[in-house]
Order: C-alpha cells, then structure tokens, then sequence
C-alpha cells in the first residue's frame, strides 16, 4: 500500500466512523436485524472505501454513505421476507392452552441494542436513532415495501427534504411525497399509531425498570400487577402465541413462568430505545444461563408490552454474558 493510500485510508476512517452507529440504526430499521444491519454496514464502508478516491463532494459524505447503505438495504429486501413478531401473525392466545412453535421457516424480528458506552452523545443522533429502531415501529416496517420503508426513515425520522431523498433512492421529489402518502396510510392500517399514552421521563423510566427486574426476580406476581397497563400485551418469539391484557399476561406469568424467588435473575440494558433487560433461568445445578432480551414499553399509565426474545444468541451483542455474573454488571 502506497503512502498516499495509508493516508487516505486514515482520513476516510476520520471522516466516515463517526456515522457508523447512525448507519447501523438505519439499516437495522429497514431490515429488523442486528446480525444483518452489522453486515450491510461493514458492506457499506468496505465499498465506500473503495470508491473514496473517485468521491469528489458532490453530496456530503454523510448523504454518500446513506446512499450507499440504502441501495445495500434494498439489494437484501428483495431476497427477504418480512420479520414478524407473533402478534403480526395470529391472534392472541389462552394462557392456559399449551405454547404454539413457529416452523423453522419463520424469521423473527430481531432487537436493537443501546448504544454502547462511550459512544458518541450528541442529542440529535440519539433520537433520531430512539424514533428510528423503536419496536413497534420496526415491526410496522415489515408491511412496507423496501423503497415505503427508506422513504419513511429518512423523510419522518431522519428529516431529509423530499428532493435529498429523491436524489438518494434515485426517485423524483413527486414519487417520494406519494411513497411517503402511502407508508403513512399502510402504517395506519396495519394499527402503528400513537396509543394516546405519553412516554414518561428518562429518570422515571429507570426507576420502573428497576421496580420491574426486582419484581420479576422475586416472583412478585402483585409487584408486576402493579407495573401492567390494563391492556398490556407480552410475546415471545419464537412462540407464535402471545397474550392480551393483563390478566392474560399475568395468568401465563404467574402459572407457567415466574416460578420461585430467585429463579430468574435479570441485568438492565437497553434495547430499541427502550427500558431491557438481559433474563437469566436458573439450572437444575443452581446455574442462572441466559434465557431471553426482554424489552418493554413504558408509558405513564404503566408497562404496555413485554417483548422476550427468547433463546441466548443474542445476548453477546447486549455485551452480556451466557451466564449470570456473580455481581450485577455496572
């Protein structure tokens, strides 16, 4: 490699990584997979490298890269079917009646992880990114069309002008207002409206998902009462049923999960720009290994759905490990 390309190679790095966690959001929202996000964006700057040279700042690197991932997103849709969650596919189930198992050919949606630590702070890409990878946003994206989906994120979320995402998607500004017209209203059908419910603040949110994770270790059937919106809903995928209203939730909860004090033990994290947490099952042999993300939505009126995706491969992308800590992780 050539002195020239060293250098250049180092200030592409200095120039483009500072987009690389907003990137990954965006894809992530258009394809509702962490795993999947992770390679496109790799894609993404291992082709961006490669053309660096021939970029003349016709656009700003920012929107070059968007382009670039986005073209890469809609290359992977075309080979894909949706990500579903179990309440996209069936309506809600007994409490009581014995789990459904989905077929192996069903690809769930999957969760986003928080930022990790150190991470950069600045106040407009952390929302951007909270507005984009929300759940029940992602989950409503799987009844879009790709280009609905790209249109959405950059018009709604990341508030591009219709002309720069015209000129990203390869679009005219008129195609882009009537893709905007017709996500909205797909949205609207398939029920992605606001419930009406305020979000409460960061400090709040904290402090119930605390209340929570004690509560749930515990085996606190009336704690957990507390914390349920009446119409709370839980699923966990890669169960097809899931259940509707709190006392649907906490009949399954209370009969056939919680189990005893201690059997579960839960480390908080953050998930979709959401209160999470990492659920540990203890062993026969006394050993908590890990079992499942919970991710919960939280309103002031309480807890309105419990999201668990059940099964331990996601949880080296939270940094967690496949075994409880002896200590709780700072």
């Amino acid at each position: 490699m050539t002195v020239q390309a060293v250098e250049d190679e180092a200030e592409f790095g200095r120039l483009a990584d500072p987009y690389r966690r907003e990137l990954l959001a965006f894809c992530y929202s258009m394809l509702g997979s962490v795993e999947d996000a992770e390679d496109l964006v790799q894609e993404t700057y291992l082709r961006a490298w490669r053309s660096y040279g021939g970029f003349e700042g016709r656009s700003s690197l920012r929107s070059w890269l968007y382009r670039i991932a986005t073209n890469r997103c809609l290359t992977a849709l075309e080979r894909r079917g949706r990500r579903p969650l179990p309440s996209g596919l069936a309506g809600p189930a007994d409490p009581d009646a014995p789990l459904v198992g989905a077929g192996p050919e069903t690809v769930w949606l999957q969760p986003f992880p928080g930022p990790p630590a150190g991470a950069p702070a600045d106040p407009a890409v952390i929302v951007a990114e909270r507005d984009s990878v929300r759940l029940a946003l992602v989950a409503a994206m799987q009844h879009l069309s790709a280009r609905q989906r790209a249109v959405l994120i950059l018009r709604e979320v990341l508030a591009w002008r219709a002309a720069e995402v015209a000129e990203v998607l390869g679009m005219t500004t008129v195609a882009v207002n009537s893709a905007l017209q017709h996500a909205r209203a797909r949205l609207g059908r398939a029920g992605a409206v606001e419930d009406g419910l305020t979000e409460p603040p960061e400090a709040d949110r904290r402090a119930l998902l605390a209340r929570y994770v004690r509560a749930f270790e515990d085996a606190d059937v009336a704690g957990l009462v507390a914390l349920l919106h009446r119409d709370a809903v839980m699923e966990m995928p890669p169960y097809l049923s899931w259940f509707a209203g709190r006392t649907a939730v906490i009949g399954f909860l209370k009969r056939r999960c919680l189990g005893t004090p201690g059997d579960f033990r839960l480390v908080p994290v953050a998930a979709n720009g959401q209160p999470a947490a990492g659920a540990y099952l203890r062993g026969p042999d006394g050993v908590h290994r890990a079992h499942g993300i919970q991710v919960l939505t939280v309103r002031t009126a309480g807890i309105t759905r419990i999201d668990t995706f059940l099964g331990p491969d996601l949880f080296a992308a939270f940094g967690l490990p496949a075994t409880y800590p002896e200590h709780r992780l700072g």
